[in-house]
């Protein structure tokens, strides 16, 4: 059965059920006001896809796939701007021994690139490599961290986009197309198809770390052309996580809850009405809302985690913003059922200007990164949550086996080959998958496109990539468009 929903067809029924003196709307309002719980409804394991007035009335209720899901969350830990695989996962003597060459023709013959040109010279890596684990996985000597939970993870080394430019290419990573034209990110994807089991946060949180936010902004994170209750909600770090989320000022809780049950009334009123899935939407925040009031503070505090587990992270003041930081509160987010965590560590984009080279800059983003992310694969696996979690890591492309002239060594886009990492979630520990050239430019053995990546974790999750569907302007839209297929490798 489809995943799909359609406006004018849910409007339509609506009407008539409500001009027939049987109004859904007001049977699932009326259930919604006795169990003044929103988000409370039991899973429906044997459909999907939820009836029309328990998804009009309960958009975020927790619902089985299509099949039995080895992974309940996710967390992705996205790196923006591009980590070079070369520095970090695939040692190349050959490009090492080739340093200073121009590249042969035929590996470049009809490719655009951001900036290098065709005859661009090669550069070997100046890391050191060694393996680790008894799986032998070769990891740099810039993530020592990641090599000690090896056996726990799997890397793709094959990885395969479609777009050289950062926007966009981040815009393909998330949405499954390249361009600005509104289509939902994996999160909005992954909540619609299987709602939420968290009753007071949101189902797609989204935080950032590092100087700025990555290139591409809010469309990264947005529902496009699914209702907007499936949006990912940026946290801010601090005490108050969302703006505006606070009582106003001589507002007391009590006032606030009158004010929002109020709302929710007249919101309720208007839904048997109309049938617009926005209102439900917009009853479905103002409840949240009015919830986070307690639980986003409360997640935020980190007065309750040991010493032990701050130390873990690498995390020195709890309260000063750091990627560090937001792995724990991943952690904290995937334990209170939060269903879709993403966090952005920005500057992986190292072309060689001073703070982009691939020395100091890039010693400066591991430093930051290795060990927090080493330390919530380790912490979801002693508190029992890495069976049930998918952890996602990587960036929207490669770099290039060619240098780049600036004023220090780097690297140009490079979108024929760059790695990634999985653990946890039905994933298969302790294993690298695919390979490449001798200089690292094309992938020669078990590619995983984009939409392969964005397949499997939708399967992961229980969810038919090719069956989670959302029908728009007259044809069925999904996450993968016309392509994808589950890398059946990375399976456990």
């Amino acid at each position: 059965m489809n995943l799909e929903q359609t406006h004018l067809r849910d409007i339509t029924r609506r009407h008539f059920f409500a001009n027939s003196g049987v109004s859904l709307g007001s049977l699932g309002l009326a259930s919604l006001l006795s169990e003044g719980n929103l988000f409370a409804a039991p899973e429906t394991p044997t459909s999907l896809a939820l009836s029309d007035a328990a998804r009009g009335t309960n958009p975020m209720a927790p619902r089985g796939g299509h099949f039995p899901a080895k992974a309940k969350q996710v967390i992705y830990l996205f790196m923006a701007g591009g980590p070079s695989q070369l520095e970090l996962f695939s040692p190349k003597p050959k490009l090492v021994e080739m340093d200073g060459q121009v590249i042969p023709e035929s590996f470049v013959a009809g490719k655009r690139f951001a900036f290098i040109k065709k005859d661009a010279k090669l550069l070997g890596s100046r890391r050191k490599f060694r393996q680790w684990g008894e799986c032998g996985a070769v990891i740099s000597e810039l993530l020592p961290h990641l090599g000690s939970i090896a056996d726990d993870v799997s890397f793709i080394k094959s990885m395969k986009t479609d777009v050289f430019n950062h926007g966009p290419a981040k815009l393909f990573m998330n949405t499954g197309f390249e361009r600005f034209s509104g289509r939902p990110a994996m999160g909005s994807w992954v909540t619609y198809g299987i709602g939420s089991e968290s009753d007071s946060l949101p189902g797609f949180v989204v935080m950032h770390s590092g100087p700025r936010g990555p290139r591409g902004g809010t469309p990264l994170w947005a529902s496009g052309f699914l209702p907007t209750t499936y949006q990912g909600v940026p946290f801010l770090n601090g005490a108050d996580p969302i703006l505006n989320l606070s009582n106003p000022k001589d507002i007391n809780d009590e006032r606030q809850g009158d004010f929002v049950a109020a709302v929710k009334d007249l919101n309720g009123e208007r839904l048997k009405l109309v049938g617009d899935p926005e209102i439900a939407t917009r009853i479905a925040a103002y409840e949240m809302a009015y919830r986070m009031q307690s639980s986003a503070p409360e997640l935020m505090n980190l007065a309750g985690e040991s010493k032990e587990t701050l130390d873990s992270y690498g995390i020195k003041e709890a309260g000063k913003p750091s990627f560090a930081r937001n792995c724990l509160l991943a952690r904290r987010l995937v334990e209170r059922g939060v269903r879709f965590v993403q966090l952005y560590h920005t500057d992986w984009d190292h072309h060689g200007n001073p703070g982009t080279e691939l020395g100091k800059s890039l010693d400066e983003r591991c430093q930051e990164t290795d060990q927090p992310a080493a330390a919530l694969v380790r912490d979801l696996k002693q508190r029992g949550l890495l069976n049930d979690t998918l952890v996602v890591w990587g960036g929207e492309f490669g770099r290039t086996p060619q240098g780049e002239a600036r004023d220090s060594l780097g690297r140009d886009h490079h979108l024929e080959a760059f790695t990634m990492w999985l653990a946890g979630g039905g994933v298969k520990p302790g294993q690298s998958i695919g390979q490449t050239d001798e200089i690292g430019y094309y992938v020669t053995e078990d590619q995983v496109h984009v939409h392969d990546l964005q397949a499997t974790i939708l399967h992961l999750l229980g969810l038919d990539h090719k069956r989670l569907t959302f029908r728009f302007q007259g044809r069925d839209y999904r996450l993968t468009d016309v392509g994808g297929n589950v890398v059946e490798r990375i399976l456990a």
